[in-house]
């Protein structure tokens, strides 16, 4: 098997739901680290559906989930036996409600890859208290074990490096334990723990134009100043988080949720750049999406598969040494001279075979005219391509388009070229 596969596939994934859930849920206005306590007879979500969460993530296009187990506050959705924080300890269920649980039955209800979310650091008069690094590292074991061996398979586990700044964990010691409970598992973490999926650097859902898979350094957590230096140059794909309002948690503020146009330019900087798009949406305190959170995110997966699922009519790619050309299929019919809106193209989506790895490190794209169907114009220059490269250009109605590489670290293979209009 490629040494790169698990990783590669996550990146078809492309589209992922956030969800923060909690004891934060029910105390809204509260923000990390503030130190104002939150008691657990608090939480008590008197309609939580993760089903309803579950079908409008998938209805919206997203092909994975995640889902807050434990956050900063050390508060756990699940009845952990290593915290008196817990759901165990709340009047939700008589205590005996365990939120994981439906999450990841919904998942596999709806067919949605399962990822949990764990925040090694935790605050407040509920942290528990630890006498050695060992002693914490021995908590943290037992916890994420709980989460790796009573839910069946989980795909991806996503560890918030917010609050561990300076702290030192045994992560050879942590990563082994997960590999032994979970053999498949993505991780998104330190990449000096382990090799999986990198933080793109901010909380905006953007990543830049050039967006290499492999990198020497990366973000580490928003509390930290400096990119952090890799012990060596690793094949890290990244992954764009962000919050469809203001908070990461419900909160009394819908009107900080963002525009369809301000989203649809997160998802095209992210998946357009070769980078998975993962939104947050916060459930409420009933344990509900709230109906303007759900209506947006529905009228983003509207927009990006109306925009992205026709593309217009050309032809597959023909490669000729490092160049590749699509033909539109009607250059030859007899009405070719009149302007029609469905041969209007202002976007090309490009995609790199990736089986070896990312090869190209620039090109160019030509546009043939509609006239003079023998000259070409310059439309645009880029640098990586990897998973997906979305390029908006200037409305054309070209002939053709060549796709010219101009510069490659080793073999490489185009896998896809199409072209679409995007208003």
């Amino acid at each position: 098997m490629n040494e790169y596969k698990r990783q590669i596939d996550y990146l078809d994934w492309e589209f992922g739901v956030f969800f923060h859930f909690g004891i934060r849920s029910f105390y809204p206005g509260h923000k990390d680290w503030d130190g104002i306590e939150m008691p657990a007879e608090g939480f008590n979500p008197d309609s939580l559906d993760c089903k309803q969460w579950i079908k409008i993530a998938k209805e919206a296009g997203a092909t994975y989930a995640i889902l807050t187990c434990k956050h900063h506050d050390g508060f756990a959705v699940w009845p952990s036996q290593y915290s008196k924080y817990s759901v165990a300890n709340t009047p939700w269920k008589d205590g005996k409600g365990d939120v994981v649980r439906e999450f990841v039955n919904a998942c596999r209800e709806y067919g949605l890859k399962v990822g949990l979310y764990y925040s090694p650091a935790q605050w407040g008069s509920h942290a528990i208290p630890f006498s050695s690094a060992r002693e914490y590292d021995d908590y943290f074991i037992n916890q994420i074990g709980e989460l790796l061996t009573e839910y069946g398979k989980i795909d991806y586990l996503w560890f918030d490096g917010c609050g561990s700044e300076g702290h030192e964990y045994d992560h050879a010691r942590i990563i082994n334990a997960i590999a032994e409970m979970q053999p498949e598992i993505l991780t998104f973490c330190d990449p000096e723990w382990s090799p999986g999926v990198r933080w793109i650097g901010n909380e905006d859902g953007y990543a830049s134009l050039n967006n290499p898979l492999v990198v020497s350094k990366t973000d580490f957590s928003e509390l930290s100043k400096e990119e952090q230096t890799l012990s060596q140059a690793m094949f890290l794909p990244s992954e764009c988080d962000c919050k469809i309002r203001d908070t990461w948690f419900y909160d009394n503020n819908a009107e900080t949720i963002k525009t369809v146009d301000e989203l649809f330019g997160m998802y095209e900087a992210s998946v357009g750049n070769g980078s998975n798009f993962l939104i947050n949406v916060g459930p409420d305190n009933h344990g509900l999406l709230c109906k303007a959170d759900s209506d947006r995110l529905l009228e983003l997966g509207q927009r990006i598969r109306e925009l992205y699922s026709s593309e217009r009519n050309y032809s597959a790619p023909q490669k000729n040494n490092d160049v590749y050309t699509i033909t539109h299929n009607e250059i030859n019919d007899v009405d070719w001279s009149i302007p029609k809106e469905e041969r209007l193209v202002n976007c090309l989506s490009i995609k790199e075979d990736l089986t070896n790895g990312q090869a190209v490190s620039a090109f160019k794209i030509y546009a043939y005219l509609p006239y003079y169907k023998h000259k070409k114009v310059l439309v645009f220059e880029g640098r990586t391509i990897g998973h997906r490269k979305l390029c908006r250009i200037p409305a054309v109605r070209a002939s053709k388009f060549e796709l010219e590489i101009t510069e490659f670290d080793k073999p490489y293979e185009i896998k896809e070229i199409k072209a679409f209009f995007i208003d």
